[in-house]
């Protein structure tokens, strides 16, 4: 098994990718839009998407999509195919094509909207938080793709304030304040420490 980047010489794979896709979406009922061949093939020519493949046989995808003048982007249409499923290969390709975002957009916040556990796990393990959809983008051609899932009513009711769909987001520069401040938190109770055992040190003598 083989996960790469995808480029223009896997557009033969991207009918299969979309069958597979619309064939996931019909079974679960929820969560997945759906996307044209030529919409795969354009992500995988710009070099926005991975894909798995045993040999020659597709076995899985997933891309990247782009928002808000690049502030933000998504890592969507994660699909396994049924011939390849619960072997542990979505979360590689989860864990590729997130790899990927940060290397292409390393000042973007990569979110995401899933109605799947699985992915919601893969997601926290990657450092994903659930966040409100406010705190997602407000870019409107981001959630006009939301019209070809069957849960679009709902969406539009709570104007687009939730969904079935749990909203989650990795911001990279939020990450490095939170650590910044657990390394700050640590370094001053460990002077602390020091300093109440020298006084009492001090005052035994």
């Amino acid at each position: 098994m083989e996960i790469v980047i995808a480029d223009k010489s896997h557009s033969m794979y991207a009918e299969i990718i979309c069958e597979t896709i619309a064939e996931s979406a019909a079974v679960r009922g929820t969560g997945i839009a759906r996307r044209t061949p030529e919409y795969i093939i354009t992500k995988m020519e710009n070099g926005n998407a991975v894909i798995a493949l045993d040999g020659d046989i597709f076995a899985g995808f997933c891309y990247i999509e782009k928002w808000g003048h690049g502030k933000y982007v998504a890592n969507s249409g994660l699909i396994v195919h049924p011939n390849y499923r619960n072997a542990g290969l979505a979360k590689k390709i989860k864990h590729k094509i997130f790899k990927h975002s940060r290397t292409k957009f390393p000042d973007a916040k990569i979110f995401s909207i899933t109605t799947g556990l699985a992915v919601m796990k893969m997601n926290t393990d990657l450092g994903y938080k659930p966040v409100p959809f406010s705190e997602l983008t407000d870019d409107p051609t981001f959630w006009d793709g939301c019209q070809t899932c069957k849960n679009f009513d709902v969406l539009t009711r709570t104007e687009r304030k939730m969904c079935l769909c749990t909203g989650m987001l990795f911001d990279s520069k939020a990450k490095d304040i939170n650590e910044k401040k657990q390394v700050k938190s640590k370094v001053f109770q460990r002077l602390k420490h020091i300093k109440e055992t020298m006084f009492l040190k001090k005052d035994k003598k």
